[in-house]
């Protein structure tokens, strides 16, 4: 019996650390920029204040979700979806392969004005 434990332990964290350490795909609507969490749910987005969603979803560069508060004054690279009322609804800490992928817009009027391939994960500017 504890074999089967340990058995079905080992494969549980061999499927975490498997999807862990998949490339992540972005979806269009995502834009890049660096937060500072400073009192959660506020942040600095770009170094302007801004808000967390109710239900926001941090996720970690190993793409783990992550709380707010474990992210207090620490800068990092992000990508970001906006929810309809403008508050940060994904957000997604960058890897440095992630980060070196360029060009990636930061505005609205960017994301809607160049290309972007989903498969590949890269955006073009016409």
């Amino acid at each position: 019996m504890f074999r089967c434990v340990m058995l079905a332990a080992a494969l549980m964290l061999a499927a975490t650390a498997a999807v862990a350490q998949a490339p992540r795909n972005f979806p269009a609507t995502a834009l890049r920029g660096e937060i500072v969490v400073t009192q959660p749910p506020e942040l600095l987005l770009n170094r302007r204040p801004a808000r967390l969603a109710p239900g926001a979803r941090i996720r970690g560069q190993n793409n783990l979700t992550l709380v707010s508060g474990a992210l207090i004054d620490q800068r990092l690279a992000v990508h970001y979806t906006l929810d309809p009322s403008g508050l940060l609804l994904d957000v997604w800490i960058l890897t440095a392969e992630e980060l070196a992928r360029r060009p990636w817009p930061v505005t609205p009027e960017q994301a809607s004005s160049w290309l972007f391939n989903p498969d590949t994960q890269v955006w073009s500017r016409p």
